[in-house]
């Protein structure tokens, strides 16, 4: 019978992880990371001036971070809309292991990613609830995926095993590269954001025992999913539904725990 996994073994993987993925929502939520307000700006300098304003109202009205009408919604809405806009494409992601059949499925793989991709979410869904610290994402994610309720000063990294330099350096592993992807291009692109997502799954690696207990689909989803080809698409429901499990349950712990 394999050993169960300690409640620091899942704080030592987690703590990277959260940083990791900190710092790319952090960018999404508080600036303008799709460039909407400033490109409007630069785009429009010959307009007429009442015409501008009525554009640059329009862009700067669509809910994506950093426009005025993003600033306007609440928490709840704000975690609703990464439900599903990113959602959407860290399922589409995690589900083309499903392309396989049930061959994929028996190999950590799919419940690695499925994990990252619902811990990213997670991050993101905290932040909007004013939740930026470390150790409380932590807790957030062991509770959500994994059922555990971690000590708040263990998910802290007040204990004597806790090494702040190793977990500072293991983060970057995880994000290099989305930093080269920023340096090169300005920005991080799509194809630099799904080797990061897979970089983050495969951090997750270490607690394999716990990813099976993340939220999933249904019994039709994985029965779709056991089958070649067509199995990509039964993940992907599969995926999503497991998200939206994580995203309500995430609302009722950040609820009660919220100072």
């Amino acid at each position: 019978m394999a050993e169960a996994i300690s409640d620091n073994q899942v704080v030592a993987v987690l703590r990277p992880f959260v940083r990791a993925c900190g710092p790319m929502l952090d960018a999404l939520r508080e600036s303008d990371p799709f460039g909407l307000q400033a490109r409007a700006a630069d785009d429009l300098v010959e307009v007429e001036s009442g015409l501008k304003a009525k554009l640059i109202h329009g862009v700067t009205s669509v809910k994506v971070p950093g426009t005025a009408a993003w600033a306007r919604m609440t928490g709840y809405d704000r975690s609703s809309w990464w439900m599903n806009r990113v959602g959407r494409f860290t399922a589409l992601l995690t589900s083309i292991p499903g392309l396989g059949g049930a061959l994929a499925d028996r190999l950590p793989v799919q419940d690695a990613l499925g994990a990252a991709s619902q811990g990213l979410l997670l991050c993101a869904i905290a932040g909007e609830y004013g939740v930026t610290d470390v150790g409380t994402r932590v807790r957030l994610i062991a509770w959500v995926l994994f059922e555990r309720d971690i000590d708040a000063d263990l998910a802290a990294g007040k204990h004597a095993e806790h090494d702040e330099a190793a977990e500072a350096d293991e983060a970057a592993k995880l994000t290099e590269e989305l930093t080269a992807s920023e340096k090169k291009h300005g920005k991080a692109t799509i194809k630099a954001a799904g080797r990061t997502l897979w970089r983050l799954g495969r951090g997750l690696l270490g607690i394999t025992g716990e990813l099976e207990k993340r939220p999933r689909g249904n019994f039709l989803h994985r029965a779709i999913g056991m089958l070649p080809v067509v199995g990509a698409a039964g993940d992907y429901l599969g995926e999503r539904s497991g998200l939206r499990v994580a995203w309500k349950r995430a609302h009722v712990w950040l609820t009660e725990h919220r100072a």
